[in-house]
């Protein structure tokens, strides 16, 4: 059961993310306040690396040489987020 609610946070999560990515995405167009990276970089790595690395993806976002952080930081988040659902569900929790 836990594991279900695992994966309706990580898409809670991912929407979120996606959805700040094209905001700062936007914002940086236009020369407004950005959002900063750790808030990026946060929603990325606790929950949402599938939504962070769509909208780093669909908006060409944060995908310079000078940005590599971001990649890592989605594929780190990728990973362990994979990690629990798999445990998650092969324990049946």
């Amino acid at each position: 059961m836990i594991a279900y609610y695992f994966l309706v946070f990580l898409g809670v999560m991912s929407l979120l993310a996606f959805i700040l990515y094209g905001r700062d995405k936007r914002k940086a167009k236009k020369g407004k306040f950005r959002i900063p990276e750790s808030v990026l970089l946060g929603f990325s790595f606790f929950g949402g690396a599938v939504g962070g690395s769509l909208g780093m993806s669909v908006f060409r976002h944060k995908t310079k040489g000078e940005h590599w952080y971001f990649r890592a930081v989605n594929l780190l988040g990728l990973a362990w987020q994979i990690a629990l659902a798999v445990f998650l569900f092969y324990k049946g929790i």
